[in-house]
């Protein structure tokens, strides 16, 4: 029997881990969990409702981006002439304008919003703007004082002529009227209503001015800019604030004062280069005059017309002097190469044909082969002394000499022509060795003309250019979306307050109690116990949250009295082979409070309902617990038998008025209890008890305080050894253990008190029998758990 759990062997091969009984230890408690729903929403309901709604506003516009399309004609002109130094813009730099200190400044004086009115409330000033504003307040202050000031005030109108006013404290002055000058501390102001019939009787309009730079520091921080886009030039602007239409004439304000700014700068840019150019203009004109007039004189001086077109003749004229030299030096030749040949053969033909220029030579020689031919004819069928041989001889003789004269003749012409044309050439050197010069010369006066002239030309380009685009000027932004935005705020929204409420009211009971839980060193379940002490669990006795000791009564089907009647059953179980004498129990515990007294109270009682005779001992002499007991007066009682020997057991032992038992009360508490119960006087009660009753129930002393009860444990049929939950440190579950190992109980069960059976760890709300728990207001349940 000490070695096994017939009751509790279905829970051996449960996982090390039941998340099952983890989310029931959480699910106990949903109070918690609905009371932190309800504080969330409550909580939700009041930020909903007091915290400013946010409305987000956007605009998009395509700035001109110069990486794609070139600089604009003002800025062109102006970097062609090197009189700016602008680089290639990009969107980047767009951004970086448009959330300059400078442009957010412009916005804010021109639309007030240093200036800041609020329509007091109970918990919170809701702002107003624009039509909503009953009051215009004006300064007498300069501008750059009204910017610097840093204040707060209220106007409460009285009626629609008169209004007091109050600072920021809320300290009231006198009465003023609409339209007169008042004197503050900030300065002299004047206030009148926007619209005579708006101004409502004791309306207080909470008026705060913000320093320039605050408030334009804090717009720029505000306000979002980012390209919308990747590798696009449409930029887009984000604000989000509590009123939509301010966030719209901001964002407007804002585009329009950056196009007007662009604008500004073109205009002023276009300008100065219009003054630079014309100045220009005037110089070179003067400057291109006086080198018209150089060219002029230089051509009239070198007797040129055109450069050009006389260097091209003056070169023909050379190629065909080159030709005629060559023609006349082949002639020279030619009649050299023919006299030598007339001169060395004298009966040989003279060539002809060779294109000498002289005609006589040409036809003299012709007429000379002719007569040789003639002469060799003949001579083949005569002799030399032929008279017609001889005749032809003398005629080709006088031939020879006249075609040698002719030669001769020749020669001496051809030589004067060459010489002619020879001197002709060098004239004609003379004149081309002149010309690079004179052309160099004109070329440095043509190319100083062209650089001129060019440069003139160009600048009167660039002003009819800047002419144009000053009249064109357009700005560096174009709107594609103006201004605006959803109807719904932004935040805060509502589906994702709901949702963070909702998880906070969860997460922080859920926080609370693991915490809790953490902390909690007491033992909380079946799984504790058996974790650390392998005795057998005889019982489970539901917690009770009435102040009855006895909750066994006749006919009474409850979880307590259901659970004792378990009890009762299991215990006969375990001591059915104990027979003809009584059954000693001993109830014990580890400390105070575990429920000793109770479970001994009801165990007679149920043990008695079965008619049996039962006797009840308190055999916890240290602390006298009559009055736990009975709601009686008794007499002597355990202590007092055991020191006075003249006293018999069935003396001190006394019927139950409450139950159909007897009972051995603790009695007086004496000074010596180990003593007393080492006597040997306690063996003749336990003889008496054996012999006159069917069960024996003593209630003992906790084991871990004295040694009491392991000193009569020796008469103990059964050990319970009592286990109640959430009251016992798991710590002190080694001294159960330790008297279960070394057997030093005997016959020893574990018996849980305190068991909830809302949690499911007993059996009786399973069956219905959950009536012994109370219906106390579960507020008041928790304040005492």
């Amino acid at each position: 029997m000490q070695n096994e759990n017939p009751y509790n062997y279905m829970f051996e091969d449960d996982e090390a881990v039941n998340y099952r009984e983890k989310f029931e230890k959480y699910a106990y408690n949903w109070k918690w969990f609905f009371i932190g729903i309800i504080i969330s929403a409550i909580g939700a309901s009041a930020y909903l409702k007091f915290i400013p709604k946010q409305y987000t506003v956007t605009t998009t516009i395509l700035v001109n981006d110069e990486n794609s399309k070139g600089l604009p004609s003002v800025l062109s002109a102006s970097e062609d002439l090197g009189l700016t130094t602008f680089g290639i813009t990009t969107v980047d730099n767009e951004i970086g304008m448009l959330k300059s200190f400078s442009l957010m400044e412009s916005v804010v004086k021109k639309l007030g919003t240093n200036i800041t009115f609020y329509e007091k409330g109970i918990f919170v000033n809701r702002e107003l703007y624009k039509n909503d504003v009953p009051f215009k307040i004006n300064f007498s202050l300069k501008d750059s004082l009204v910017y610097s000031k840093d204040t707060i005030f209220s106007i409460q109108a009285l009626s629609p002529t008169q209004f007091v006013l109050k600072n920021g404290r809320g300290t009231a002055s006198k009465v003023y009227l609409f339209g007169e000058n008042v004197q503050t501390d900030f300065g002299n102001i004047t206030v009148t209503p926007t619209v005579l019939k708006n101004v409502r009787k004791d309306e207080e309009i909470v008026v705060k001015v913000v320093p320039l730079e605050n408030i334009v520091e804090d717009l720029r921080k505000d306000i979002e800019v980012k390209v919308l886009y990747k590798k696009s030039s449409l930029i887009q602007l984000t604000l989000k604030a509590p009123i939509k239409v301010k966030s719209q004439d901001i964002l407007n304000n804002l585009v329009q004062q950056y196009n007007k700014d662009v604008v500004a700068d073109k205009e002023f840019i276009g300008k100065r280069n219009n003054i630079f150019i014309n100045e220009r203009l005037e110089l070179i004109k003067n400057e291109l005059s006086n080198v018209d007039q150089g060219v002029e004189n230089f051509k009239k001086n070198n007797q040129l017309t055109d450069i050009d077109s006389e260097s091209s003749l003056i070169l023909a004229s050379n190629a065909e002097l080159e030709k005629k030299i060559v023609d006349l030096n082949t002639q020279v030749r030619v009649a050299e190469y023919v006299t030598d040949y007339v001169n060395k053969n004298n009966e040989q033909i003279i060539p002809s044909n060779l294109g000498l220029s002289d005609d006589a030579v040409s036809t003299n020689s012709a007429r000379y082969n002719e007569l040789l031919m003639e002469r060799n004819r003949i001579l083949k069928s005569s002799s030399k002394k032929n008279p017609v041989i001889i005749n032809l001889d003398e005629q080709l003789q006088q031939l020879r000499t006249s075609i040698s004269h002719g030669l001769q003749n020749l020669k001496a012409s051809l030589n004067i022509a060459l010489n002619n044309t020879k001197r002709e050439e060098d004239k004609v050197f003379s004149r081309i060795y002149s010309a690079p010069k004179q052309e160099r010369q004109f070329k440095e006066f043509q190319r100083q003309q062209q650089i001129i002239e060019t440069l003139y030309l160009f600048l009167l380009q660039k002003r009819e250019e800047n002419a144009i685009s000053l009249a064109v000027t357009t700005p560096n932004a174009k709107i594609i979306d103006f201004a605006d935005g959803s109807s719904r705020p932004a935040s805060p929204k509502l589906i994702l307050v709901i949702i963070t409420a909702l998880s906070l009211g969860l997460l922080l009971p859920f926080i609370a109690l693991y915490i809790k839980f953490f902390f909690d060193n007491k033992v909380q379940s079946i799984k504790d116990i058996e974790s650390v002490i392998k005795a057998p669990i005889i019982g489970e006795i539901p917690k009770m949250v009435t102040g009855n000791k006895i909750g066994i009564h006749d006919n009474n089907n409850e979880g307590i009295s259901e659970s004792f009647r378990m009890l009762r059953t299991n215990i006969n179980f375990m001591l059915s082979k104990i027979k003809g004498r009584a059954k000693i129990i001993f109830i014990m515990s580890t400390t105070v409070g575990e429920g000793k007294t109770f479970t001994t109270l009801n165990l007679a009682s149920v043990i008695a309902l079965s008619n049996k005779k039962v006797l009840l001992i308190g055999g916890d002499i240290r602390k006298s617990n009559r009055n736990e007991y009975l709601n009686q007066n008794i007499g002597n009682g355990l202590s007092d038998f055991l020191m006075d020997n003249s006293l018999k057991v069935s003396g001190v032992v006394e019927p139950s008025l409450e139950g159909n038992y007897d009972i051995l009360n603790s009695g007086t508490v004496p000074p010596n209890p180990s003593e007393l119960l080492m006597n040997g006087r306690f063996d003749e009660i336990f003889d008496y008890a054996k012999d006159n009753y069917d069960y024996v129930v003593v209630d003992t002393a906790p084991v871990k305080m004295v040694t009491d009860a392991l000193l009569l444990s020796h008469h103990a049929d059964l050990c319970l050894y009592i286990i109640r939950f959430n009251n016992l440190d798991k710590r002190l579950l080694e001294i159960p253990k330790k008297m279960f190992n070394e057997k030093r109980l005997p016959n020893m069960a574990i018996l849980i008190n305190g068991v909830d059976l809302k949690r499911g760890y007993g059996y009786g709300q399973s069956y219905g029998y959950g009536k012994s728990i109370s219906k106390t207001n579960w507020w008041k349940k928790i304040i005492a758990g």
